[in-house]
C-alpha cells in the first residue's frame, strides 16, 4: 500500500553536489525547502577535483548561481574577478567548498553517501493508484557499508555523467577487451593529470589519445609539454574523423579566445612532428598483455598500435540504473527529457543556440522528480553550467508552488557566436520550434558559447 502520509514537511532530496546540485540546494533553501543533498564522493564538487587542473572558458561572473551568490554575501566571502577564468580547482576552492559550508547548507550535505536506488514509498513503478501523493522512498548507501532508507517530497538527480565515460568501442559499446584494459588502469580517466597528480603514468611512455573534442586538446597539449621534459615520451592520436582540423575550432575567430587558443596550440603540436595521427579509425580491440594492443579498422585497412597507456575523451552518458523504478519520459535518441532532447540532437543540428528552460520541459511522468544537469542532456554533448542554474531556479519555484516564476525565463546568456562542443555541437532552435510546450520565448535564439568546465577547458603551460 502507498504511504498516504502528507510530504510537505519533507526535504527535498539532491543528487549530486556538484554545481548543478549545490545551485539547487541554494534555491531549496532560499523558497524555505529542506534539501537534504547526498554526494558519492568524499567533499562536495569531487568529480569537479578530477579535473580540477583543467582550465574553464568561461569567467567567473557566469559560473556563479545567484541564489548560491545571495547565500555566499551572508559570510565573509569575496566574490572572485568577474573577468578571470578558474580552473576547475579554483572553482571548488573559491566557490563550491565555500558555498558547502554556508550556514544555511553544510549541515543539508551528505558525502560519501551514495543514491543507490529511488523508488515511491510502498510503491514499485507498475503501481498508480495514490503514486502522485506518495514520498519518495531515496536508498543510499555509505562508503562503510551502511544502507539508509530516507522519505522525502521531490527529487533532484544532479549526480552527472563523470563515472560513466562513453566506451571506445565502435556502435556505442565497449571495445573488445576495454573492460579489462580500464579494469587495470591501462585505460586512463577522460582528464589525467599529466603534468601533476598522473606524470608518473606517462613520462617516457606511449599514449594513445582518443576521441575529437576539447578534452582530446588540453591532454594532447599536456602531453607535448611532457614530452619536451621528457623526449621518451610518445603521443598518437585517434580520431573517428578524417581530419583533425574540425578539432581546431575558430582560432583568433572564436568568441571565447581562450578556447581559440586551444584549438591553435593545437595545430601547431600536431604541425610540429609531435603527434602521430591515426584518422578515420574505429577501435575493434584492446589486449592487456605487456602494456596495450590496440586494433583497430581504417579506410586503408586494419591497424595495430602498442602503447603503454589510452585516454578516453570520447565522452560521457548517464547511468540511470539506480531509477529502474522510477517513471521516465526520455527521448529515445540521446536519453534526455523527451521534450529536450530534439532541441540538442547533435545529429540534426549543428553548433548554434539552445533555448533556456525549466521545470515543464524536464519533468517526468513521476511527478516532482526531476533529472538536471550535465546528465539532463543525456548521450548530448555541450552543456553549460548556467544552463543548469536555470532548470534548478525553474524546478524549485515549481515545487513551492510558483508555476509563474517557473514558466518565467530569467537566464541571459552573452553572444559569443561559435559554440562549445566535446563529441558533436550544440543545436540549433530556431523561433517557430520554441513555444510554451518548451518553457522559452519563440523570440530570437540566445547564442551559447559558456561550456561547463568538464571535458571542456583551457590548456594552462603553467598548470597549478
Amino acid at each position: 500500500m502507498p504511504d498516504t502520509t502528507a510530504t510537505t514537511d519533507l526535504p527535498v532530496a539532491v543528487i549530486g553536489a556538484g554545481p548543478t546540485g549545490l545551485a539547487a540546494a541554494a534555491h531549496l533553501v532560499t523558497r524555505g525547502i529542506d534539501p537534504i543533498v547526498f554526494e558519492a564522493g568524499p567533499t562536495p564538487a569531487a568529480a569537479v577535483l578530477e579535473w580540477g587542473h583543467i582550465g574553464l572558458f568561461s569567467p567567473w561572473k557566469y559560473n556563479i548561481d545567484q541564489a548560491a551568490r545571495t547565500l555566499l554575501e551572508s559570510v565573509d566571502w569575496q566574490e572572485p574577478d568577474g573577468d578571470y577564468l578558474p580552473t576547475g580547482a579554483e572553482l571548488v576552492g573559491d566557490y563550491l567548498t565555500p558555498l558547502a559550508n554556508t550556514p544555511q547548507l553544510r549541515e543539508t550535505i551528505h558525502t560519501s553517501t551514495r543514491v543507490i536506488a529511488v523508488s515511491r514509498a510502498g510503491l514499485d513503478r507498475t503501481r498508480t493508484p495514490g503514486r502522485e501523493t506518495a514520498a519518495f522512498l531515496v536508498r543510499t548507501q555509505s562508503t562503510d557499508g551502511q544502507i539508509v532508507d530516507h522519505r522525502v517530497r521531490a527529487v533532484i538527480d544532479a549526480s552527472g555523467t563523470w563515472e560513466t565515460p562513453n566506451p571506445l568501442g565502435q556502435a556505442g559499446l565497449p571495445a573488445i577487451g576495454e573492460t579489462t584494459a580500464r579494469d587495470t588502469g591501462l585505460v586512463t580517466s577522460p582528464l589525467p593529470d599529466v603534468l601533476g597528480r598522473d606524470r608518473e603514468q606517462f613520462a617516457g611512455r606511449h599514449t594513445l589519445v582518443v576521441g575529437a573534442g576539447h578534452s582530446a586538446a588540453n591532454t594532447l597539449l599536456a602531453l607535448g609539454q611532457l614530452s619536451d621534459e621528457e623526449p621518451s615520451t610518445r603521443i598518437s592520436w585517434a580520431i573517428r574523423g578524417a581530419d583533425p582540423a574540425s578539432v581546431y575550432g575558430g582560432g583568433d575567430q572564436d568568441g571565447l579566445p581562450a578556447r581559440g587558443a586551444l584549438g591553435s596550440q593545437l595545430r601547431n603540436l600536431v604541425e610540429s612532428g609531435h603527434v602521430e595521427v591515426h584518422t578515420s579509425m574505429t577501435i575493434t580491440g584492446l589486449e592487456s598483455s605487456d602494456g596495450l594492443t590496440i586494433t583497430g579498422t581504417t579506410p586503408e585497412g586494419h591497424v595495430s598500435l602498442q602503447v603503454d597507456r589510452v585516454v578516453p575523451t570520447t565522452g560521457f552518458r548517464p547511468n540511470r540504473d539506480f531509477l529502474r523504478e522510477v517513471r521516465l519520459d526520455l527521448d529515445p535518441v540521446v536519453e534526455a527529457p523527451t521534450k529536450l532532447g530534439p532541441l540538442i540532437d547533435p545529429e540534426h543540428h549543428s553548433c548554434g543556440t539552445v533555448p533556456p528552460h525549466g521545470a515543464r520541459l524536464l519533468a517526468h511522468p513521476e511527478k516532482d522528480f526531476y533529472i538536471v544537469g550535465m546528465k539532463s542532456y543525456g548521450r548530448a554533448p555541450t552543456f553549460l553550467m548556467f544552463t543548469g542554474y536555470e532548470q534548478v531556479r525553474s524546478i524549485v519555484a515549481a515545487l513551492a508552488g510558483d508555476q509563474a516564476g517557473a514558466d518565467r525565463v530569467e537566464l541571459v546568456l552573452p553572444e559569443t557566436g561559435v559554440c562549445s562542443a566535446d563529441i558533436g555541437s550544440s543545436c540549433d532552435t530556431s523561433a517557430d520550434t520554441a513555444d510554451e510546450s518548451t518553457n522559452c520565448s519563440p523570440a530570437e535564439p540566445v547564442k551559447i558559447g559558456i561550456p561547463t568546465g568538464l571535458a571542456h577547458g583551457r590548456y594552462k603551460a603553467d598548470p597549478k
